[in-house]
């Protein structure tokens, strides 16, 4: 097959987490690269365990990482439909076609019966086989019992792309069900289909399917069907490394990152990043570069450790390259309810100097609050301060009195208050550590701000030296 076709095929049964996502976005780099098309396939026929909206949200979630897809239940294609719940009758033929070449057959046993045979395996210290139990006569096929794939056991090597050379024996090929007794077909056997007939020339899927592939190889083989080049990427695990990140264990919905102010090329830069390396040191990637660079060589075969704080400074990097007017339509639904009443070019000047300690844009009111309301004074900024907190109310009160004397003579602009600032440190005999951080305080009640002479720039001669004033009556 010489046209690159990948696909994403999730299961609508929740909310999409950074190893779906990684799926996808490895499928759509391979598709953009060579030209061809990625395909969004919902693998629908658990209806059990579908929930509702799910695929709408596998559908957003996709768009809000600019993971655009080329065919899709949405927007159509010619091998639709892309809904596996909407193919029923195409699993139904390629079904009869494995029952008129004697590779499958109807499965006549109880759910109960089939449990006797597995305890009894059990007992026997034996690994259970259903096909050790294979019916010597099993009835036509009507639908209403599962049907089962009569395997033939063997021995298999195969080339995963990024897994590298391997091989099983025959002892783990097996009878498994290929359309249940509710006429909807199994993963097994549907995505097999479903790829074969969309042209599909990649699989790239989780580790967890690894041990399937043998089985896999049996119904490619029993169907005359090439197989696709086959891709396992590896699990992502969690912060503490020792197991597989999932939803149970706080991994969050992509969408909830958006609405944080995650950045979309942040996020593909470090989903990229989990396991994939372009053999540089190169960390950050736009989008075009992962296109031009990605390979499934270059993905490592062991666990990639998800780290939120590397993806915090990830999006500090995207959020300080932005332009500043693209940036502040960003962050329009993110200001402090109190920025209000202040005009576009006051929260301009805020925005540019707050941006570069801004790891996403949530993080806007936190940082900001201080420059549209006054904020109580909070003792607890001193009494916590490694140097503040040695000194006495009137040594705090003869430094804030010679700062408040200084800054009422500058005219606020920020070259002016970085020089008187830095003479001040002469005046007074102090190091930056007590008395830029005692002024910071005194304006900002803020454990933390951008540059000292800039923020009282933007804060302005009246209010700093009214905040000063207050800071003094409460020492």
């Amino acid at each position: 097959m010489s046209k690159t076709r990948t696909r994403f095929a999730p299961s609508p049964t929740g909310y999409l987490h950074v190893g779906g996502i990684r799926t996808a976005l490895f499928a759509f780099l391979l598709a953009r690269q060579n030209k061809g098309q990625f395909i969004l396939r919902l693998e629908d026929t658990d209806q059990k365990r579908e929930v509702k909206g799910a695929d709408q949200h596998i559908i957003d979630s996709l768009h809000a990482l600019w993971i655009e897809y080329d065919e899709g239940p949405d927007s159509g294609g010619p091998h639709a439909p892309y809904r596996q719940s909407e193919r029923l009758e195409i699993y139904k033929k390629w079904a009869q076609k494995l029952i008129q070449s004697g590779r499958a057959y109807a499965d006549p046993y109880t759910p109960q019966e089939v449990q006797a045979f597995r305890e009894q395996a059990q007992k026997d210290k034996k690994p259970f086989l259903y096909r050790n139990h294979r019916p010597k006569n099993p009835p036509a096929w009507d639908g209403s019992q599962p049907l089962r794939f009569k395997s033939e056991p063997k021995p298999y090597q195969w080339n995963d792309a990024v897994m590298g050379e391997l091989s099983t024996g025959p002892e783990v090929i097996d009878d498994f069900i290929l359309v249940k007794s509710d006429g909807f077909p199994t993963y097994n056997f549907a995505h097999i289909v479903d790829d074969a007939d969309m042209q599909v020339s990649h699989v790239i899927r989780g580790q967890e399917f690894l041990a399937s592939v043998p089985n896999y190889l049996n119904l490619y083989e029993a169907l005359d069907i090439t197989p696709p080049v086959l891709a396992t990427m590896p699990h992502i695990l969690g912060t503490d490394g020792n197991k597989k990140l999932s939803k149970r264990d706080g991994a969050k919905d992509v969408l909830d990152y958006i609405r944080e102010g995650y950045l979309p090329e942040a996020l593909i830069s470090f989903i990229a990043t989990l396991g994939w390396n372009d053999g540089t040191t190169q960390e950050v990637f736009t989008l075009e570069e992962l296109i031009k660079k990605f390979s499934l060589e270059r993905v490592g075969r062991s666990g990639a450790h998800f780290d939120e704080r590397r993806l915090q400074w990830v999006n500090g990097h995207f959020i300080r390259t932005i332009d500043s007017g693209a940036l502040y339509t960003l962050c329009q639904e993110f200001w402090p309810k109190e920025a209000t009443d202040y005009d576009d070019e006051y929260k301009k000047s805020v925005l540019e100097l707050i941006k570069e300690r801004m790891k996403f844009l949530a993080e806007l009111p936190e940082l900001s609050r201080f420059f549209f309301v006054d904020l109580p004074v909070d003792e607890t900024l001193i009494s916590s301060h490694k140097q503040l907190k040695k000194m006495d109310s009137d040594e705090l009160k003869t430094l804030l009195n010679a700062a408040k004397a200084e800054l009422a003579e500058s005219d606020f602009s920020a070259t002016d208050l970085t020089n008187r600032l830095n003479g001040l440190l002469t005046i007074t005999h102090t190091k930056p550590a007590v008395l830029f951080s005692l002024i910071r305080i005194a304006t900002t009640q803020a454990a933390a701000s951008p540059g000292l002479a800039e923020t009282l720039h933007v804060l302005g001669k009246e209010r700093s030296l009214d905040r000063i004033d207050t800071q003094l009556e409460a020492l």
